[in-house]
């Protein structure tokens, strides 16, 4: 490689870790701050993680044609083979690049992202039942668990089994927290056959939401979201604090919100709730020094 050849490739490099840490700055997650309390290079693995889940979700969420998101997240999932490959084009893809054989991240975690964002580009979003409900929660949530959790350092039995445990509970809270929004989109995550044991027969979103009887799905998901909540912090109390920390910090983020769902009730209007400032330095405090 000649001299020139090789400061650009050090600049790309540069631009490729400045480019995932003002995406997961700029996009005001909770999990900015979770990731700060890594060291250096681990902070900045899990920002172009981040970066990447954030990108792929963008996709799915704006308000292009569906066959042209679908389009773009191809692209997306041709990015991923080039990341493994012949080398990654875009700067999120080289960030990723640099670290992938560094914490062994496992590609079909990176491919499962893209497969729930299919999901999510459909004109329609219907879930069937539980099982089709957990594939979905695997693809979107657990497999980002899968990778960050090798990130952080955490060793099997522990790392496979929290990023399932946490990823459910943090999904099957968003789920609840978004259910207008997602209506909104005509998409809809509360299970079929779950709505159909409760009494609830319609198929649109907005005729669901407004059921008398939604209380009884959405309190049976919270109850799930609860049990998870549980055994991820059983789980947590395993592991060494330091690999711990970014994980104990989202679940108690988490934990926050669904207490306040279940406090609020699933009735319709639904006003949105989320932890107020005080409530997250608290989490901040306690949790991440």
């Amino acid at each position: 490689m000649g001299v020139l050849t090789d400061f650009n490739e050090r600049i790309a490099d540069v631009q490729a870790r400045e480019h995932v840490r003002r995406v997961t700055r700029q996009s005001g997650s909770s999990f900015y701050w979770a990731m700060r309390r890594l060291d250096h290079e681990r902070r900045d693995a899990m920002y172009a993680v981040y970066a990447f889940c954030r990108e792929a979700d963008d996709i799915a969420d704006d308000t292009a044609p569906t066959g042209n998101k679908i389009v773009r997240l191809q692209d997306y999932r041709r990015e991923v083979a080039l990341i493994y490959g012949d080398g990654a084009k875009t700067p999120t893809g080289r960030a990723l690049q640099g670290i992938i054989d560094i914490y062994d991240l496992d590609k079909r975690d990176m491919d499962a992202v893209i497969d729930g964002m299919m999901t999510d580009v459909a004109e329609t979003v219907r879930i069937t039942d539980m099982e089709d409900l957990r594939l979905y929660m695997d693809r979107v949530a657990c497999s980002v668990g899968r990778l960050s959790n090798r990130i952080f350092g955490i060793e099997e039995p522990y790392r496979t089994n929290l990023a399932t445990t946490l990823g459910e509970a943090l999904q099957l809270t968003n789920i609840l927290r978004d259910l207008d929004e997602d209506a909104a989109r005509d998409r809809m995550y509360l299970p079929c056959t779950l709505l159909r044991a409760h009494g609830i027969d319609e198929g649109e979103p907005a005729q669901v939401l407004r059921h008398p009887k939604l209380d009884g799905v959405c309190t049976e998901l919270a109850e799930m979201a609860d049990a998870q909540f549980t055994t991820a912090r059983e789980l947590l109390a395993q592991v060494p604090p330091s690999q711990a920390r970014p994980a104990t910090m989202m679940l108690e983020a988490y934990n926050i919100i669904l207490a306040k769902l279940q406090k609020r009730g699933w009735q319709f209007p639904r006003k949105p709730v989320a932890p107020n400032i005080l409530e997250r330095l608290r989490v901040i405090v306690r949790y991440g020094i």
